[in-house]
C-alpha cells in the first residue's frame, strides 16, 4: 500500500488500482495549498467522523469521482441524503470489497457537522489489504479500546494524531502505539492550526527514546507499506 499524506489529518492510500481518500480537508488548509481536489482519484471515501476539519472536501471528490463514501450511520445518511453513493455502517462493524476491508473501531471524540447537527459516534479504521493492515485511528484521546486491535489483527502501520489540545499528544500517541503493539507511526492532526503545532524534532526524539519510529512526512510525499 501507498499512503500519501494529504496534511492535516487527511490520506490517499493506493494499492492495486484501488483509490481510497481518507477525512478530506485540503482545500481549507493554507499548508496544503499544493494540493488539487481535483486531481485526486479515489473509489472510496473514509470519513471517521462529521468535524469540517475531516470533511470540507467529502462533496466535491465523491462528485469528481463516484467515490463510494464509507462512514457510520449517521454520515452516511446524511450524504446518501444528497445522492451520493455511501455505505453505513457502526462500530464494530467491516466494509468488505474484493480488495480491501475496513473495520470501524471506536474513538473517543465528539462529532457533528458544521452546522451543528449530529454526526454519529466518531471512529477509527482499521484496513487491510494485500496481506497488510494500517490503523488509521481518527481523532481520538487514548483509549484502552486500542489493546482489543491486535487481538485480531497485526499492524504493519499506525497512523496517530498527535497535536494535542483536540487529540492524543505526543506521550499519549507512545502510549497508543504500544496498546496496538504497533512501533512505526505515521503522525497526523498536527501544525495544521497554533492549538496543535508541535515540536517536531522533540516529537521524533520521545519515539526514537522508546524504540520507536514517528514518520512526519511532508504534504504530498508518500510511504509505503
Amino acid at each position: 500500500m501507498k499512503v500519501t499524506y494529504l496534511g492535516h489529518a487527511s490520506l490517499h492510500i493506493e494499492f492495486e488500482g484501488t483509490h481510497i481518500i481518507v477525512d478530506p480537508f485540503i482545500s481549507g488548509n493554507s499548508l496544503a495549498s499544493a494540493i488539487d481536489i481535483n486531481d485526486l482519484k479515489a473509489d472510496y471515501i473514509l470519513v471517521t467522523h462529521a468535524h469540517q476539519d475531516h470533511i470540507l472536501d467529502v462533496e466535491t471528490i465523491a462528485k469528481n469521482t463516484g467515490a463510494t463514501i464509507v462512514s457510520n450511520y449517521e454520515i452516511a445518511m446524511h450524504y446518501g441524503g444528497k445522492d451520493f453513493k455511501v455505505f453505513a455502517m457502526n462500530h464494530g462493524g467491516t466494509y468488505k470489497t474484493d480488495t480491501f476491508s475496513a473495520k470501524y473501531v471506536n474513538a473517543i471524540h465528539t462529532s457533528a457537522f458544521p452546522d451543528g447537527s449530529y454526526g454519529g459516534q466518531p471512529g477509527g479504521f482499521v484496513l487491510t489489504a494485500n496481506g497488510k493492515s494500517i490503523y488509521i485511528a481518527g481523532d481520538t484521546a487514548l483509549t484502552y479500546d486500542m489493546k482489543l486491535i491486535p487481538l485480531q489483527t497485526k499492524l504493519d502501520l499506525a497512523i496517530l494524531p498527535i497535536g494535542d489540545t483536540f487529540t492524543m499528544g505526543i506521550d499519549d500517541a507512545i502510549l497508543a502505539s504500544d496498546f496496538v503493539e504497533c512501533d512505526r507511526v505515521l503522525g497526523y492532526h498536527y501544525d495544521s492550526f497554533p492549538p496543535i503545532k508541535i515540536d517536531q524534532a522533540e516529537a521524533k526524539q520521545k519515539f526514537t527514546d522508546r524504540h520507536k519510529e514517528l514518520l512526519l512526512l511532508e504534504i504530498g510525499k508518500s510511504l509505503t507499506v
